[in-house]
């Protein structure tokens, strides 16, 4: 068997690829779902959520 070396730490950008509109748009609806459940158990929890849901936002809109 032939040995295979991958990078340690090596990450593909999400914003790169044909499915990457459709991903982005999943995860920005779990975050802010996410930040909705939160908002009643622990409020920073939920501010955390709503954040990174307004970066995805962000980056949506950059590819749009």
């Amino acid at each position: 068997m032939k040995n295979q070396y991958c990078k340690v730490g090596a990450v593909t950008p999400i914003t790169s690829g044909n499915q990457a509109v459709a991903v982005l748009e999943f995860r920005y609806q779990k975050f802010i779902e996410m930040a909705a459940d939160a908002a009643y158990i622990n409020t920073s929890l939920g501010e955390f959520f709503k954040r990174k849901a307004q970066g995805i936002k962000r980056v949506l809109e950059n590819l749009a």
